[in-house]
């Protein structure tokens, strides 16, 4: 979950493009603004932006919130592959 108006979300926004590039065969990147998407915001419990939500099997594994460095944010991502 992102805003076109928050810093931290464009901070993470490349990182996160770069990781969803590299492994485009074995995870789905999908990115929400939360301005055009508050039910959908709402419904996820998001508070603060930006928020990663990983999903397995239709199911929250893991949340991220705020600004996270490039390695910080791989392992997070790579660790749920």
């Amino acid at each position: 979950y992102w805003a076109t108006w928050c810093g931290p979300c464009k901070m993470v926004g490349p990182i996160v493009e770069e990781i969803a590039s590299e492994y485009q065969e074995k995870l789905i990147v999908g990115k929400l603004d939360v301005d055009n998407n508050q039910a959908s915001a709402a419904q996820q419990n998001v508070m603060s932006i930006p928020t990663l939500l990983i999903f397995k099997d239709g199911e929250v594994v893991a949340q991220q919130v705020g600004g996270l460095s490039e390695a910080h944010l791989f392992e997070v991502i790579v660790a749920y592959l």
